[in-house]
């Protein structure tokens, strides 16, 4: 009996030995022990790390994207968008379908864009008509039936070539991002996405905004002076609701660890959704009184810091609103997905931390060195105002960055992306050097300028009309040392003039006459034209009357300034409370805001951005009209720059003095002065705001007008021409 115990006991210790080591062989496999296989917790987080942690997706979440793992390679159709071609289709908007405030800006902004097409067999891209912002199934703003809805549109072909725009997704409790409907192939441009669900060079992650976001326009770019404070009241602040419960709760609930009341400030509220009082904890009184002492506007204003962290989604109105107050973004939300972070670096603008070291943070921004403060504040305000200030700006932003993917031989790297005026302002078909746009001037390739001359008036060669003056023009140009060539425009609807006709400039200067396609078109003066192969382009009007030291003189300047316009004829804009609208004048003040081309020099690049980048209904303004192109002009400058124009000499009439001429000059009309003030406020309408800026600078020579010896004088002439 006792031998058959032993044997029973030597078989179970066999057997549990057995388990140990097969069972803890298995585990191992499923489960690594090794350090290396693991996430190592930092002690502390680099400024310039960009941490992106682990989090475990939901069921549903795994379901709706393990299936499909689109890239543009495998889910878009790239045969609808041969030779550079980028048109964008919009579905009809169907009645009775709702449309929040906010997708009808998207769709104003998209039909109104040089993108848009109403024939959907030229379209590469197709737009919903359906809102699809809103995918809380508890929202009012929530569109059911939408799976069906799509199913019946003539071009959805299982979403393919299609975008869906999306800041809401899921509901209470887990906020998944489920939008409970079936994307198929589409593009998904959502707010709030985490990087398990993010498909990359495929989705977009876009800003969540509020619904009074402007549509058109945005800020004014700030200006920064090195002697500017990088430090505000506040090193770190944060105002907002903290959940007692539920998803996101945990970070907001522990913020009051960081709050000392002195330059950290960091204050909530229980008070929201209708039962908070029922589920508010001990704290709640405490943090509403704290939370009541401080105002929103003011505190972000004045903070140098501001906390960012996740709300009940992964993204935040805070984001935004942060950026916006020129406040340095501290993000606090792991998994999230930025704003286009593609194309953006923002570690350049914004501070990471994470959620699991949040007693680190305050630590973390008062490490950062007073320089980089002042770094990451004018970076984070210049990509505001390039790519967050307005709703155009954030479609634009996300259609450029379709449109590179499909033409890669176009894209932008991230210099253009992440500095002035950005990757929106720079047509990458105009040039691949950065070194050939206006705003590099320290590397401007042009020592010589080609004058551009327009003329549309009948026989302007006949000494009756203002031949003479063009002739006067055409001599005073050519006599420049600094001119390349010198181009007419002949929209006159008089025969082109004879070679022989030119020939009494004598000056060896190569001249072209050019008949513009549209002659009816004025705004074909600004068509890029590849006989002007230098950076500077001096127009003129047929009838200006300058001279060789004047036109050597203004580009000087403008050689110091090549990203502005610089010239004589001076106009100004102002507001006028009589009519509730933007007056224009041409009389003398102490200020202006535009200089007309009618002689003013400036860069050829605008040539392109005038015919190419503006929308199609400023051309339609200015073609209708056939007038205010020059305003048209000044604004597009303004608009990129953020800078007013140049004025140069106190000359105050430039034209041919030609009584008879003047008398028959439009200027004279006062319909066509009308017209330009009516064509002002409607350029502010499509552009959204007034780009416009005023000076009072004027530029003249060295020893202008001083009593001394003119030998010493390098303009001499300027001193003679009378005002």
């Amino acid at each position: 009996m006792q031998a058959k115990q032993r044997y029973i006991l030597v078989f179970l210790s066999c057997a549990f030995l057995a388990l140990c080591y097969f069972g803890g062989y298995r585990l191992k496999q499923l489960c690594p022990t090794r350090v290396t296989d693991w996430h190592v917790l930092e002690c502390y987080i680099e400024n310039d790390e960009i941490m992106q942690p682990r989090v475990w997706a939901s069921p549903k979440q795994v379901q709706l994207f393990s299936g499909n793992q689109c890239r543009m390679e495998t889910c878009f159709d790239f045969s609808k968008c041969l030779d550079n071609s980028f048109k964008i289709y919009v579905y009809p908007i169907e009645n009775g379908v709702p449309i929040s405030s906010t997708y009808r800006k998207i769709l104003n902004v998209i039909t109104e864009s040089r993108y848009y097409t109403p024939d959907a067999s030229q379209a590469c891209l197709f737009i919903l008509s359906l809102d699809t912002l809103d995918r809380d199934t508890l929202s009012a703003d929530y569109i059911r039936g939408m799976q069906s809805r799509l199913s019946l549109l003539p071009h959805w072909n299982n979403g393919q070539n299609h975008i869906i725009f999306n800041f809401y997704s899921g509901t209470w409790p887990d906020y998944t991002e489920d939008l409970g409907l079936d994307l198929g192939l589409a593009i998904l441009a959502k707010a709030s996405i985490s990087v398990e669900t993010y498909r990359p060079n495929f989705d977009i992650s876009l800003p969540l905004v509020h619904k009074e976001h402007m549509e058109k326009g945005g800020d004014v770019l700030p200006t920064y002076s090195d002697s500017q404070s990088s430090s505000k009241s506040y090193l770190l602040a944060f105002k907002g609701k903290r959940y007692v419960y539920g998803i996101g709760s945990e970070t907001r609930n522990s913020l009051y660890h960081l709050h000392n009341s002195r330059d950290v400030i960091m204050v909530t509220t229980c008070k929201h959704g209708k039962s908070w009082k029922d589920m508010k904890d001990e704290r709640c009184e405490e943090d509403n009184a704290e939370y009541d002492r401080y105002d929103y506007e003011v505190l972000l204003r004045n903070s140098t810091f501001c906390l960012v962290p996740r709300g009940r989604r992964l993204g935040s109105f805070r984001f935004i609103e942060v950026l916006q107050t020129g406040c340095i973004p501290v993000l606090l939300s792991n998994s999230w997905v930025l704003p286009f972070s593609e194309i953006i670096d923002w570690k350049s603008s914004a501070i990471w931390a994470d959620e699991r070291l949040l007693l680190q943070v305050p630590d973390i921004v008062r490490s950062v060195e007073s320089e980089r403060v002042m770094s990451l504040r004018q970076q984070s305000q210049l990509l505001w105002h390039m790519y967050f200030s307005s709703i155009d700006r954030i479609i634009f932003t996300t259609l450029e960055i379709v449109r590179q993917r499909i033409h890669q031989h176009l894209w932008k790297d991230g210099r253009v992306w992440n500095n002035f005026p950005g990757g929106l302002m720079t047509l990458d078909d105009y040039s691949d050097s950065l070194s050939q746009f206006p705003w590099q001037a320290q590397t401007t390739n042009s020592s010589r300028f080609t004058a551009l001359i327009y003329t549309e008036q009948t026989n302007p060669l006949s000494p009756s009309s203002s031949g003479g003056a063009l002739l006067r023009l055409l001599k005073a140009i050519a006599k420049s040392s600094r001119v390349a060539r010198i181009i007419v425009l002949w929209a006159s609807d008089s025969p082109k003039p004879p070679p022989s006709r030119w020939s009494s400039l004598g000056q060896g200067v190569p001249l072209h006459i050019v008949v513009p396609q549209k002659k009816q078109n004025i705004g074909e003066r600004f068509r890029p034209l590849d006989l002007i192969e230098t950076d500077a382009v001096f127009s003129f009007n047929e009838d200006v009357s300058l001279t060789t030291d004047e036109i050597d003189f203004s580009f000087h300047v403008w050689s110091h300034f090549p990203e502005r316009i610089v010239g004589f004829p001076a106009r100004t804009h102002f507001w006028d409370d009589t009519k509730s609208q933007w007056g224009y004048t041409s009389k003398w003040t102490n200020e202006y805001s535009m200089v007309l081309t009618g002689a003013a020099i400036y860069h050829r690049y605008y040539h392109s951005l005038y015919t190419n980048w503006l929308s199609p209904l400023l051309h339609k303004t200015v073609d209708q009209s056939h007038n205010c192109e020059d305003i048209l002009f000044n604004f597009l400058i303004s608009h990129v720059t953020r800078q007013p124009p140049i004025k140069v000499s106190q000359r105050k009439q430039y034209k041919n003095t030609n009584l008879s001429l003047i008398n028959k000059s439009p200027w004279n009309d006062p319909d066509h002065f009308s017209e330009r003030q009516t064509c002002l406020n409607t350029f502010v309408a499509l552009f959204g705001y007034m780009p416009l800026i005023r000076s009072a600078v004027r530029f003249d020579p060295v020893l202008f007008k001083d009593p001394v010896s003119n030998l010493r004088k390098k303009y001499r002439q300027m001193e003679l021409v009378n005002n």
